[in-house]
Order: structure tokens, then sequence, then C-alpha cells
């Protein structure tokens, strides 16, 4: 119970703080409508992070499910890693399955959630969307990424879940020859 009213005050400060008028010295008397700088857009210095991002953890993320998965798209959310997978600079990605909603899941960095579902991809890729947020999550075979396609940027590379470290180390032994070197001569096999 204590939590819940937590929870509903800091649900409630932003809102009290941006109910705030403008003062009336700020309008001029001239009788003409000037820009005003509202409360809205004022920084919101007096909110803590901690304050933030505890909000943000307990809010849910959209329950509006408009995407349909096909069985091909429940089949590759099967292949999915899942779980806190680390990645490069002491970044980790935390990968849950709905289960509200099968083949969708909730993918979290330290900074951002996704909910995110199985897309189908031509090259073979593992790879989920949240085309609301426009974010990617990329699973290869030795390693996966997220991306965001909204900043144009990756949220988190070199991730590796334990199967992926297994599939690196091993092409780094038998590295796959590339489509760009010149195929071996009948006498060279």
């Amino acid at each position: 119970m204590k939590s819940v009213f937590t929870v509903a005050v800091l649900l409630a400060a932003p809102a009290l703080v941006l109910a705030q008028s403008v003062p009336a010295s700020t309008v001029p008397a001239t009788g003409k409508v000037a820009a005003v700088k509202s409360a809205a857009s004022a920084p919101r210095a007096g909110i803590r992070r901690s304050a933030l991002k505890a909000v943000e953890e307990v809010t849910p993320i959209d329950d509006d499910v408009s995407v349909t998965l096909s069985d091909a798209d429940l089949e590759l959310a099967k292949r999915v890693f899942v779980g806190v997978i680390p990645c490069e600079l002491g970044a980790n990605v935390t990968i849950t399955p709905s289960e509200k909603w099968p083949g969708f899941f909730l993918v979290q960095t330290k900074t951002a959630r996704f909910r995110m579902h199985p897309v189908e991809s031509r090259t073979g890729a593992i790879r989920l969307e949240d085309p609301r947020a426009g974010a990617m999550w990329l699973q290869l075979g030795n390693k996966s990424m997220l991306m965001s396609q909204k900043l144009g940027q990756r949220l988190a590379d070199e991730c590796m879940a334990p199967d992926q470290v297994v599939m690196a180390a091993m092409l780094k032994k038998n590295p796959v020859p590339s489509i760009l070197d010149a195929p071996k001569s009948p006498v060279e096999k």
C-alpha cells in the first residue's frame, strides 16, 4: 500500500508543477499577446532522476497490441535469447518475454524500455522491433545489438548471450570465407 501511495505522489508531482500559471507581471500591458515561456517548457529541475526512473519502471508500456504475429513470427520468438545479456563498455540489455502477449518481449537498458515483437528478416537474423519507439534488436549468431532508428545510433553493441560467446570463439578459430575472396581452384581443394 505504501508503494502505491508513493507512485501516486510521484505521478502527481509533475502535474502540480505544470499546473502553475504564468505570473501576470510577465504579460505585457500593451494588449498584444507576447510569447511567454510556459511552465511546461521549463526544465524539470525539481524532480530527481531517481524519481523519474521509479515512475518509468512502474508505468506499464502501451498495452495496445495492434500487431498480429504470424505462426512464423511465433516460431522466431522461440529462438530469441532472454535474460540479462552483457554488452561492451559494461552495459547490459535485459530481455523478458511477455506473460500477457505471446511472442512479445520487454527489452530494457539502463535508460530505455521497449516492447518488441519479432519481424521476419531475409538474412535469417533474429530481429525484434518496436515501431512506436523506433527501436530494433538484431540478434546474429555471434553477437547482438540494440539500435534506435529515430536517433540513428546503437544503444548497445557487442551484446553476447552464452551461446553467442561460443559461436564467436568458434568463428575466431575457423573463420567463414568471405564472398569477396577468390574461389579456390580444384587443385587447392
